[in-house]
């Protein structure tokens, strides 16, 4: 008699944050997760469509559908401005959409539940993914074990008794709830969510190939370094109003922002307002593929993270990990989630969150000593790789996939 032959699990992978093709400048940790998890597992991803994405397409082995959800020339709700909360903030017009979006999303998951068979979803934020998995199950009478990853901003980001009713409707929903740091976790727990049911499993940097030191490259002595989105909660305008302090003593020092979004016209009128329109360079959206040369040449990466008005701040800061594994030295602002990657004065230095006098200090520490940002610089990449690279993650996932598929 024949052996049957193996079928992998199959697995529904819904997100808001996917890249529209190859080589994308949008955050592609949801991408680069499930791409991981192929040899194991078959993966559709349902993803939002956007202007000049495809409806649906193979990349790197997975099946990826995207649902349409308005007139495909203002699909932009999750892309190009910081993610859809913020996009929210810079336009309140943008509600008019978020009942389309969560509709399309929800018919798109229905038919796939309707028409074909899954052993998981995994839905990335608890807000709207996960609360659209729990709905398309309910409606489609399906019971499949239902994963949910908070990122931070759905956690910490959405306030008022109707959000915190509905995160804890979808977490109790869930089987599991993957959280990106210990201070999400304490979070989650704090909502009164078992502890047996949380796990930390931040996203992953590619640690061994990509992301790594380069003993060939000149490191610069005085630029300074941002990687991220231009939102209030990345805290870009705290490093601008650093920069006189800095230059006061070191005035060779600039400024590189990677980055873009929906502050960016804010910043570029601060940058003019304190004469450094010669000392700051806007780069825009940076690839995942030409960062690491940034890292590599800088002499610090700063990243000085705040909490919002909104209450919304980081959940983990995977830019940190990036420089980190380059050995680029970084400050950072002490927030409970970046405790996680870096401890101070051993693999990076901790300053008060908003406050531009204490950031300026740190920095100018850092360039009077650069043997020892040096040292803890290797300090750094020694612990990420060793905790945060994919590999070790993606191993951590797989074990929780099987966990919810065979177990539940």
């Amino acid at each position: 008699m024949k052996d049957k032959p193996f079928r992998r699990p199959r697995v529904i992978v819904m997100s808001s944050t996917f890249p529209r093709w190859k080589n994308d400048t949008e955050p592609a940790f949801v991408f680069e997760l499930s791409r991981r998890l192929v040899n194991a597992f078959d993966i559709t991803v349902l993803a939002p469509r956007s202007p000049g994405s495809k409806r649906r397409e193979t990349m790197d082995g997975l099946l990826v559908k995207r649902f349409p959800y308005f007139f495909p020339k203002w699909e932009n709700l999750a892309t190009h401005g910081g993610g859809i909360l913020n996009r929210l903030s810079i336009n309140p017009l943008n509600y008019v959409i978020v009942p389309f979006f969560l509709i399309g999303q929800l018919l798109a998951l229905q038919r796939l539940l309707r028409r074909e068979k899954f052993d998981l979803i995994h839905a990335h934020w608890l807000i709207p993914q996960g609360l659209t998995a729990t709905l398309g199950m309910i409606l489609s009478r399906r019971r499949i074990p239902l994963l949910c990853t908070s990122h931070g901003g759905d956690l910490f980001g959405l306030r008022g008794w109707v959000f915190k009713s509905l995160k804890r409707f979808v977490i109790r929903k869930s089987q599991m709830i993957t959280v990106v740091s210990r201070a999400m976790a304490r979070e989650v727990i704090d909502m009164g969510v078992p502890t047996e049911k949380v796990r930390v499993i931040p996203m992953g940097v590619d640690l061994r190939h990509r992301f790594t030191p380069d003993s060939s490259a000149k490191r610069s002595d005085y630029e300074l370094l941002f990687v991220g989105r231009f939102v209030e909660k990345k805290g870009v305008k705290v490093l601008l109003e650093a920069m006189p302090k800095v230059l006061s003593k070191y005035p060779a020092v600039h400024v590189t922002l990677a980055g873009a979004g929906p502050l960016e016209g804010d910043l570029r009128d601060l940058a003019r307002q304190l004469n450094l329109e010669e000392k700051v360079d806007f780069l825009g959206m940076v690839s995942q593929l030409k960062l690491p040369e940034l890292y590599r040449r800088a002499a610090l990466a700063a990243f000085p993270f705040l909490v919002a008005r909104s209450g919304d701040q980081e959940g983990f800061g995977l830019v940190q990990v990036e420089a980190m594994g380059c050995s680029c030295p970084v400050i950072a602002s002490d927030l409970p989630a970046v405790h996680d990657n870096i401890t101070h004065g051993k693999t990076g230095r901790l300053v008060p969150q908003g406050n531009p006098e204490r950031l300026a200090d740190a920095i100018l520490k850092a360039l009077d000593d650069p043997d020892l940002c040096a040292r803890m610089a290797e300090e750094a990449q020694k612990k990420v790789i060793a905790q945060f690279d994919w590999e070790v993650i993606r191993e951590k996932y797989e074990r929780v996939y099987n966990k919810l598929i065979y177990v539940n």
